[in-house]
């Protein structure tokens, strides 16, 4: 494009260009934590914009630049607002802004729910593998029936193609009908069981995924799992402290997974060390930790979510659409240079 000029892709657009691109989605994952892991890459904490008497609401800015061979700098500005699911509006919006490192300058303004659910997604199967270290997976557990889980279920399903069924709840019976429904007209060979409660989930599943909009911890013993079972707690406020401490600790970011209440900071607040994090996820990757620490003891994925991951996917879904034609041109929507020529008032 020409300097000045910012594409614009709307949610639609970026839906249509990583339709079933899950694994190739997964890879890019992958090579993002790998390359955070090596060093290079920039990740500041994620500030939260929090609104007086909404506890639930928040908006949070995520900046972030990844190095590595996808170079690309920029931010994610994405709102949770849980209350939207009773006006019929989606829980969560967003948008990426993506800057050249050269420069500095804004690139690119992508919608960002879309992207910021599929790298969650990618992450998720990602870590699913490497803490099941190539077993088999006949069924899953799905705790929480939003958008987030229904990426998580396509991208697992990516992943593990001997998946049979879902185990689903949801506090709202609606939301796990709902659920149901779109897998059963998206996913059409996988059964889906709508359980009464956590415990059947749990009991049921050798790999349970965690995607709700709890603030506080309410899971508070796994015996009914499995042992050797794996939990993507991707909604990071689901289980106690005490249910931390007894499991094999995985994280995406050890500095960044310990703040803001998440089930990891309440037990490092407890005990005063960080000590029983094992490792991240990219330290398996590289091979300088085992993908677990034995067979017995139940494994839990903590992502608090990376903007490197929003970086790399946004990257790919820029560079794709330039490629097709997809995208929107502002021309001229920076200023020129200001020794060149004064801005014209309107």
């Amino acid at each position: 494009m020409d300097a000045g000029n910012i594409a614009i892709l709307r949610g639609s657009e970026v839906c249509a260009v990583l339709a079933g691109r899950e694994l190739e989605l997964i890879q890019v994952v992958r090579t993002a934590y790998e390359t955070h892991g090596d060093g290079d890459s920039s990740l500041p904490h994620s500030t939260f914009l929090r609104f007086p008497g909404q506890p639930q609401d928040r908006i949070i800015a995520l900046p972030a630049y990844l190095g590595g061979e996808c170079r690309i700098a920029g931010i994610k500005w994405v709102s949770s607002f849980p209350e939207n699911l009773h006006l019929g509006v989606d829980r969560a919006s967003a948008v990426l802004i993506l800057n050249s490192p050269h420069t500095g300058r804004p690139e690119a303004v992508l919608e960002g729910s879309v992207i910021s659910a599929k790298r969650t997604a990618a992450s998720a199967a990602l870590a699913a593998q490497c803490l099941l270290s190539g077993k088999k997976v006949g069924r899953v557990g799905m705790i929480g029936c939003g958008l987030i889980s229904f990426e998580i279920a396509r991208f697992l399903l990516a992943v593990f193609p001997d998946v049979k069924s879902f185990a689903l709840f949801d506090k709202d019976e609606a939301r796990a009908k709902q659920f149901e429904d779109k897998c059963h007209s998206t996913f059409e060979e996988v059964r889906v069981e709508i359980a009464t409660d956590v415990t059947a989930v749990l009991r049921s599943s050798p790999l349970i995924s965690f995607a709700t909009t709890a603030l506080a911890p309410y899971i508070s013993e796994l015996r009914e799992c499995a042992r050797g079972s794996a939990i993507l707690h991707i909604s990071l406020r689901d289980l106690t402290p005490d249910v931390i401490l007894s499991c094999d600790n995985v994280v995406d970011d050890v500095d960044h997974v310990c703040r803001a209440q998440t089930s990891v900071h309440l037990a490092e607040q407890l005990v005063g060390h960080r000590n029983f994090i094992r490792c991240t996820l990219a330290d398996i990757l590289s091979g300088r930790a085992p993908a677990k620490k034995d067979s017995e003891t139940v494994s839990v994925f903590s992502p608090f979510g990376l903007g490197i991951l929003d970086l790399a996917v946004g990257k790919l879904v820029r560079d794709l659409a330039l490629q097709q034609g997809l995208e929107t041109v502002i021309g001229s929507f920076l200023p020129g240079p200001w020794g060149e020529k004064a801005c014209v008032k309107a």
